[in-house]
This record gives C-alpha cells, structure tokens and sequence, in this order.
C-alpha cells in the first residue's frame, strides 16, 4: 500500500518492531501465567482506595482536605 502515511507512524511502526513487554496492574496471577510465557512482565501490586467503598475514599479524600 502506498500514499500517505500519518504523522509519527515510523514512531510507532519502530516501537512495534522491538521487545514488547507487559505492565500488569493488579492481578498478580495474570502477571505470574505471562512471565510462565516467557513474556516481560512488570506487576504493579494495586488495589483501588479504600477497597473501593465510595463512600469510604470521599470521608478520606474530606481528612486528606481533597473534597
């Protein structure tokens, strides 16, 4: 295919052509199945504020003086 190509796209086309690897947020057995792979993992041990009550993250973000 030929014509124009959009702007950046050797930027892109370059960073497909390398190593790729996986950030895994949270789900840590994801994270150890694609390492098991043989796939670059990095795993972010995260878990949402306050177990992810509502309620709980706005008394906090109201103490944090964030409200």
């Amino acid at each position: 295919m030929t014509g124009p190509v959009a702007p950046g796209f050797d930027r892109v086309e370059t960073l497909l052509a390398g190593p790729r690897g996986i950030v895994n947020v949270g789900l840590e057995r994801f994270a150890e199945i694609l390492e098991s792979s043989g796939t670059a993992v990095v795993h972010v041990d995260w878990q949402p504020p306050a177990g992810g009550d509502p309620d709980l993250v706005r008394l906090l973000r109201a103490v944090e003086g964030e409200a």
